[in-house]
């Protein structure tokens, strides 16, 4: 067959095939690719936004790590890549756990051990003011005033008792000061379960309220044994 004659012949081939293309066109079958893939039957296992979120943060320090092998040791460079691998591990680490929370068993009692007397609790109170110890020298100060209190009977020894209602049941036979029973009682919880620090100026004002209570005459209510005629 001549040259001529085979190049007739393979188009009478290729017709005969029907109108089927050889090939199909890059960008629909791209295009139709991209369809198919994004049905979310294909994504039910994908990650989650904070999974993402965490890969993302740890390439991004092992970038900084592999920053820092390569920064003198010393050099100003590798101390502010060692600041920022901290950073970041530290905020990696509250992101991942969260902040720090008391435990189930736990509870805001005012008193954390054994049976003290008010002297005592005072005496410990004023070891932690003098090293500066501000928190428990305010908690210290604070059990030392509810000891007192029920050492005087103006309230009822009761294990498991929170300063909030130490201070509220106080201010009853002592209104005069309830405000101020208040005031301290929250300063308790904030340094004991709030994370907050005291100072010197908490500490003192408990340590007055704890003086001026030692001097102060309950309001008592109701009438006393023998006063009726």
């Amino acid at each position: 067959m001549s040259g001529a004659g085979g190049t007739a012949a393979a188009q009478l081939l290729i017709r005969a095939g029907g109108d089927i293309p050889v090939d199909t066109p890059r960008v629909p079958a791209r295009e139709a690719a991209r369809h198919e893939l994004s049905k979310p039957m294909y994504h039910e296992n994908d990650p989650n936004f904070l999974q993402r979120a965490l890969d993302h943060l740890w390439k991004w320090l092992g970038d900084l790590l592999s920053s820092a092998s390569g920064a003198a040791l010393g050099g100003p460079a590798g101390l502010v890549v060692l600041v920022l691998i901290t950073l970041a591990l530290a905020t990696a680490l509250w992101w991942r756990l969260g902040t720090p929370q008391r435990g189930p068993g736990a509870t805001n009692a005012l008193f954390e051990s054994g049976p003290r007397s008010a002297a005592e609790h005072r005496t410990a109170a004023e070891t932690h003011a003098t090293a500066g110890r501000w928190n428990q020298a305010v908690q210290e100060r604070m059990r030392a005033i509810v000891r007192s209190l029920e050492e005087r009977a103006l309230l009822d020894p009761r294990p498991g008792r929170t300063a909030d209602e130490a201070a509220a049941e106080a201010g009853r036979p002592l209104p005069a000061h309830a405000t101020r029973l208040r005031a301290a009682a929250r300063q308790f919880d904030d340094v004991t379960y709030g994370g907050r620090t005291a100072d010197q100026h908490a500490y003192r004002t408990v340590l007055a309220l704890d003086l001026e209570l030692e001097s102060t005459k309950p309001q008592l209510t109701g009438t006393l044994p023998g006063a009726a005629g």
